[in-house]
């Protein structure tokens, strides 16, 4: 497989991802919030805080399909260099507030690392198709 198709299949995983986890923060919030990792879930007028982190995660998969449908893929490649500061803004939360440390690692911790690889292969996949070029 090519370091192209491994970025867009990357890509497209992590956008599915993200949207059922946001459409499932809007649709069924109680029975997905316990997954995040924080040892209290928002009860009360607090659980509007839920319906934005839906509405976060939604749109960012938006995003990601509609960077991937344009193949504007260098952008894409900066916007999920940046986007990977969500999960792990979302680790350093869950740690700060004595949640679940296998939680933080392992899923919010994890994603932030695959969404910066996946940034990291679309931001150099074009130098690398340059370079052979020239060296042709």
């Amino acid at each position: 497989m090519t370091r192209t198709r491994i970025a867009t299949a990357l890509a497209l995983l992590g956008a599915a991802f993200i949207l059922y986890i946001g459409i499932s923060y809007l649709v069924t919030p109680e029975s997905i919030a316990a997954g995040f990792g924080l040892p209290a879930q928002p009860t009360g007028d607090a659980v509007g805080f839920l319906d934005i982190k839906g509405v976060r995660d939604t749109v960012c998969g938006v995003l990601i399909l509609a960077l991937l449908a344009t193949r504007q893929r260098f952008a894409l490649g900066v916007a999920l260099s940046a986007l990977a500061l969500i999960p792990l803004g979302d680790m350093l939360t869950v740690l700060r507030w004595d949640g679940s440390t296998a939680t933080a690692l392992g899923v919010h911790g994890f994603t932030a690392v695959l969404v910066a690889a996946t940034g990291a292969l679309l931001l150099t996949e074009g130098r690398r198709t340059h370079t052979a070029a020239v060296t042709a």
